[in-house]
Parts: structure tokens; sequence; C-alpha cells
């Protein structure tokens, strides 16, 4: 994947998912990092563009990395588990779907 392609994907992602969230929590995306306030802590998503790579920093499941794959049209954990949307929409009990661009 091309540095414009990952980054386009990414800043799609972040956009979709500051609009989705707004309705139910404090969310507010600057430079590429997502800040998602809530009743345990704050939840950061943002683009790691050196490894193409969007990272989740969370007070429930702690640090995930999730890659990309054309194939699903999904981030995928990169040590296994559920996709990005999947574990961000459980933990902030919001119904998450987004559509690559």
């Amino acid at each position: 994947m091309s540095d414009s392609a990952f980054e386009t994907l990414a800043d799609s992602l972040l956009a979709t998912l500051e609009e989705a969230l707004g309705d139910h929590v404090d969310a507010e995306l600057q430079g590429g990092i997502l800040t998602v306030e809530g009743d345990e802590g704050a939840w950061i998503v943002n683009k790691h563009a050196p490894t193409r790579q969007v990272w989740l920093s969370s007070p429930r499941s702690g640090a995930r990395h999730y890659a990309f794959d054309a194939g699903s049209g999904q981030w995928n954990d990169t040590r296994g588990g559920d996709d990005l949307l999947a574990v961000l929409g459980a933990e902030l009990g919001v119904e998450l779907t987004w559509q690559a661009p």
C-alpha cells in the first residue's frame, strides 16, 4: 500500500469514527488523533504512517495495532482478535460501520 493510499484510508476511518461516536460520547479529531472521552477514561485512536497501521489505546483493552486488510475491508488486529470497529464499538456500546473509500 502506498503512503497516500494509507493516508486516505486512515483519514476516512478517523473522520467516520468521530462523526459516528460524536452522538454518543465526547469525540474530537485533531491532527490525525481521535480522542474519545468515556466514563472509564480516554480512548485514543491514531494513524501510524511508518507501519501503515492505526493504533488504539483503550482504558479497557490496552494498546492494540490494526492493519488494513483489503480483502475484508477491515482494520484487523495485528495480534489476532476482532477488528478495530468491533472492539471500539463494543467497549463504547456503539455500533460502528465504515466503508473504505
